[in-house]
């Protein structure tokens, strides 16, 4: 599983932490999650809705290992980091 994008949410979304494109794996991507922390400490994925429900859900170890790729790229220094400084 890989990044593809990830935008972080601006302050002031409530626990909302990024928005994120994702490979799955060479078969699957699935683009627009909202990742957001829970209040219990932990992290919550979800997918876009449609026609009034969830496009997409994902068991409690993937979001996991979504959560924990969408945190380190966060973390990542972007190109333009230093000249933002």
């Amino acid at each position: 599983m890989k990044i593809l994008d990830i935008r972080p949410e601006p302050p002031g979304c409530g626990n909302v932490i990024a928005r994120v494109d994702i490979e799955i794996n060479d078969d699957i991507r699935a683009f627009n999650l909202k990742v957001s922390r829970r209040p219990d400490g932990g992290y919550a994925v979800f997918g876009p809705n449609a026609l009034g429900g969830r496009v997409i859900t994902f068991s409690r170890p993937l979001v996991t290992k979504i959560a924990e790729a969408a945190v380190a790229a966060l973390k990542e220094p972007t190109p333009h980091a230093a000249s933002a400084a």
